[in-house]
């Protein structure tokens, strides 16, 4: 059996951060599946399906990595792929408290997973989706933060919405 690491989020957009923990996590797993929340309770910028697209571009050079849209609870994805690990990123303090509250409701649900934590690199370690759609919505410079094509892609989104005067 090989040793399959789901990374669950939102992605939304995907940063270069997440590309960061993808990267790190493909050196201690033999296939690493990105699993895009299809979530419909929250209140996205991208479709699921544009972020699994967006992940797709962006990791389309990494050996190893599927990207895969799911819906309910991350346990029974993990099940269904055969997958026995999950990996997070954490950035700070308080990002630990929601994710040790997931951890124990995932242990409780399924005693047999465990959840990895991986920071990422320091350059990357302020980074959020929320941050980047506020800066881009701003007109900042978010080159730096996110692949081109996601750039462009977050751009084009923006202009719509302001467009439509929607708010996210």
């Amino acid at each position: 059996m090989k040793n399959v690491i789901v990374y669950p989020g939102s992605f939304d957009p995907v940063t270069y951060g997440h590309l960061d923990i993808i990267k790190r996590a493909l050196a201690i797993c033999d296939r690493l599946i990105v699993a895009v929340s299809s979530n419909p309770t929250e209140n996205h910028l991208f479709s699921s399906k544009e972020r699994v697209l967006l992940l797709k571009e962006t990791t389309k050079g990494a050996k190893n990595v599927d990207v895969k849209e799911f819906d309910g609870l991350l346990i029974n994805f993990l099940e269904r792929k055969g997958a026995k690990i999950i990996i997070r990123g954490l950035r700070a303090v308080s990002d630990f408290e929601y994710e040790f509250q997931m951890v124990l409701t995932n242990r409780k649900l399924n005693e047999k997973i465990d959840t990895i934590f991986m920071m990422p690199t320091e350059k990357y370690f302020y980074l959020s989706s929320s941050l980047i759609k506020e800066l881009a919505t701003l007109g900042a410079d978010i080159s730096k933060y996110v692949p081109e094509f996601v750039e462009k892609k977050l751009k084009e989104k923006i202009s719509y919405a302001k467009s439509q005067k929607k708010a996210f």
